[in-house]
């Protein structure tokens, strides 16, 4: 028989889903953040050896 109510797992797989795009973009973010600093260090560098 089809189960009645609500539909099933729907709720959990959002949440899921918005957890794991967090991660994501948490992981983006300080790979991006990391890479700009390494820029900067790299720039700095170079100005004095100039």
């Amino acid at each position: 028989m089809a189960k009645t109510g609500r539909e099933k797992n729907t709720k959990n797989k959002a949440k899921h889903s918005k957890l794991v795009n967090r991660k994501k973009n948490k992981l983006k973010d300080e790979e991006f953040k990391r890479k700009e600093r390494l820029k900067a260090i790299i720039q700095n560098a170079n100005k004095s050896k100039d």
